[in-house]
């Protein structure tokens, strides 16, 4: 048999491809090669060079080309990366093309990685002084006014910049500077002293930066975690090594870039969505070939190269962002630290609100766990204080004690936010006069009214509809909004508060790249506001002026149905009370509920949210749920209900025989119809992660092949986070 490449392309199909070599040396495994691929051609990465073909040469392809000279993923990346895929049992294509930014997924040169700095032109300098641009290119000329700037001063400044610059460029009005980059800051902020608990911290991790070690850092909001990273990047890089930092959302990623910059004065690489595909692979190479020595990313980030790897973090690690929901269904934490394993580097893990799945591997010792208890820059914690809205009159879902304490705080000059996890104007619209409700025709769910636009939206397959004048089912005319999302909350504060500005922060809000951080930008001065906000705000934001968090709708997630309801709402009530009162200012937290006397609510104002996360894991140990069982979720959608049920049968009598999982199901989701589509679901449980992987393994091969998988879209889910 020849010897062949052995290729993982871009598809789902749980399988490698063969094809001969191209003409000239052997790619190396890791390098990109072209090859023919059905009636078109594909990018694809070679994972074995030189192996023995399972097939003769005449049924073979050649590859039509090599692409790179020495391999873009290394042999670290490239195991992580089969391990990776054998874990979460994703198909070897799409796992090694998730290595790649998408500009390195094509059949193209690598982009230019000379040093980049843009100028003002004569003729740019002219435009500026006669004020003939607007919007982005007129943002844009006046940055480079004063003085050249680099690209990633740029990114930093100007988010989105790249458009400006092409109509700009285009029209002579800014040109690319030859001068060389410094992007080293020139005087580095000098780092505050430490407390106590800090350095005790920073000396754990900087003892063990030699090897592999997970450690949880359990720091109260505010306690200063990212002082504890900023030392032990500044050490790490002291040794000529790299550090990866990643944070869960790319609203925390500028004013993370700012900080890492002006305190360690070197050039801070940065891996998100929202960045232009080819600043993405820039920032990417610079990273494998060791230039870049500080990453800073969002949950892609963690496949990023690290030829020189010292130090991986993971802020904020409970976070659920950090699952990908789509494709191949990662969880980048656990990713992380699986590549700092293969690395020998250690991995930190921090928040004030840890996973009881890190807490549980610190209870087995897998993880050492340092602790941050007080708040080094507040007089004290926030006060947290229930308010119960049974009896009370209502004024748009507020309470009068709940008003009375947002007026306290305008007036005395200070800023307070109203959080309310459900954004659009009502999450029904409702006729008065016969019951009709406006619903999604392709999920079944109410459509949420965005009174702003006019328009009724799904939140969960995006339809869009025109707001009614008449009731479609009587003709009448009484159409009421029913509930409160931020939109509403927003209306009914500025009419309360004509005097205040009210400023909303949600995802129609923050449409625009730069939006998010302009808005917070104008709430760091010394002036009242009043925000209202949704899960977006419970990360990582300093308000210094912000002295009143209220929480409205916490009694959604008091009777949900999924196990890890209380887990979440524990979360999100204690990050949420750690925006106020991050300064010298003391800080006030209001809780308004129905169920003042709920045991998670009251141990989480007794005890916090320490206890309260010991209960719940004793709870989950009972029920043999994560972290103490394991789990994998098979989910079918299909245009009609008999095909899923088909398929979901057939994969269930497809487990290997004599298996030791428990089943649940065949059964419909939670969510039965989304966007038209019929939708099931198969749940596998096992009470060791060994056995629920031995079942999986022999199982993924003999789901592609059934009958019936052809007629839906299916997808395995390992560890999943949303049973929906």
């Amino acid at each position: 048999m020849p010897a062949v490449l052995r290729v993982a392309l871009p598809v789902p199909l749980p399988t490698l491809f063969d094809y001969l070599p191209p003409d000239g040396e052997l790619p190396a495994p890791g390098s990109r090669v072209l090859v023919p691929f059905g009636r078109g051609r594909q990018v694809g990465v070679v994972v074995e060079a030189g192996v023995e073909a399972a097939v003769g040469a005449g049924r073979l392809k050649r590859t039509l080309a090599a692409l790179d000279e020495a391999p873009l993923l290394d042999a670290e990346l490239m195991d992580s990366l089969a391990r990776a895929a054998d874990y979460w049992q994703g198909a070897p294509g799409e796992v090694y093309a998730n290595a790649l930014p998408l500009a390195l997924r094509e059949a193209r040169p690598l982009p230019d990685l000379r040093p980049e700095r843009w100028a003002l032109t004569v003729a740019g300098r002219s435009a500026l002084d006669a004020g003939s641009r607007r919007g982005g290119s007129l943002a844009l000329l006046q940055a480079l006014a004063a003085s050249p700037l680099d690209a990633q001063v740029l990114h930093e400044q100007l988010p989105g910049w790249r458009d400006a610059a092409r109509r700009l460029a285009a029209a002579g009005l800014i040109e690319r500077s030859s001068e060389a980059v410094d992007a080293a800051s020139a005087s580095p902020l000098q780092a505050p002293v430490l407390s106590g608990e800090q350095q005790v911290a920073v000396d754990a991790v900087a003892a063990e930066l030699h090897r592999f070690q997970a450690f949880l850092l359990d720091g109260v909001t505010g306690s200063g975690k990212t002082e504890v990273y900023l030392a032990l990047i500044e050490q790490v890089l002291a040794r000529g090594r790299q550090v990866l930092l990643l944070v869960p959302e790319i609203g925390l990623a500028p004013q993370t870039v700012r900080r890492l910059r002006a305190r360690l004065g070197v050039a801070v690489e940065v891996l998100h969505s929202n960045l232009a595909e080819g600043d993405r692979a820039r920032a990417w190479l610079r990273a494998r070939s060791g230039e870049a020595r500080v990453v800073l990313g969002t949950r892609s980030a963690v496949f990023t190269p690290l030829p020189q790897a010292g130090l991986i973090v993971v802020d904020e690690e409970h976070d659920g962002a950090y699952k990908q929901q789509e494709g191949f269904r990662y969880h980048a934490r656990d990713l992380a630290l699986l590549r700092a394993r293969a690395l020998g580097v250690p991995a930190l893990l921090g928040s004030a609100t840890p996973s009881l799945e890190s807490l549980a591997n610190v209870e087995a010792g897998r993880y050492r766990t340092l602790h941050l208890r007080a708040r080094p820059a507040a007089s004290r914690p926030p006060q947290v204080q229930i308010v119960d809205m049974r009896g009370q009159r209502l004024e748009h879902g507020l309470s009068p004690s709940l008003l009375t304490a947002v007026a306290e705080t305008v007036a005395r000059g200070e800023q307070a936010l109203v959080f309310r996890n459900r954004r659009g104007y009502a999450p029904v619209l409702l006729c008065h006069a016969c019951g009709w409700h406006a619903e999604c025709p392709r999920c079944e769910h109410p459509l949420t009214l965005h009174a702003g636009r006019g328009r009724l939206a799904c939140h969960h397959c995006d339809y869009q509809a025109r707001v009614p004048a008449h009731c479609p089912a009587c003709g009448a005319s009484e159409l009421k909004p029913q509930g409160q999302g931020t939109e509403r909350l927003e209306e009914a504060l500025a009419a309360q508060f004509p005097e205040v500005s009210v400023l909303r922060i949600d995802r129609e809000t923050t449409r625009r790249r730069d939006a998010f951080e302009d808005l917070l930008d104008g709430l760091r001065e010394d002036r009242p506001a009043i925000l209202v906000g949704t899960q977006m705000l419970a990360k990582g934001h300093d308000l210094p002026n912000l002295t009143l968090v209220a929480i409205v709708g916490v009694d959604e997630g008091l009777h949900s149905v999924d196990f890890r309801a209380n887990e979440r709402l524990a979360q999100l009530v204690v990050q949420v009370a750690g925006r106020a009162g991050r300064a010298r200012k003391p800080g006030r937290v209001l809780l308004q509920t129905h169920h003042p006397e709920h045991p998670l609510l009251r141990q989480l104002l007794a005890q916090g949210y320490a206890a309260a996360a010991q209960a719940l894991l004793g709870e989950r140990r009972l029920a043999q749920l994560p972290p103490y069982g394991h789990q994998a979720l098979l989910r079918a959608d299909a245009q009609q209900r008999p095909p899923v049920d088909a398929f979901l049968a057939e994969a269930a009598a497809a487990l290997p025989a004599g298996h030791a999982l428990q089943l649940a199901g065949p059964m419909q989701a939670p969510m039965p119809l989304r966007a038209g589509r019929h939708r099931g679901q198969l749940l596998l449980e096992a009470d060791t992660r060994g056995v629920l992987h031995e079942a999986l393994r022999a199982w993924m091969p003999q789901l592609a092949g059934l009958p019936s998988a052809r007629r839906v879209r299916w997808s395995l889910d390992v560890d999943p986070i949303d049973l929906y």
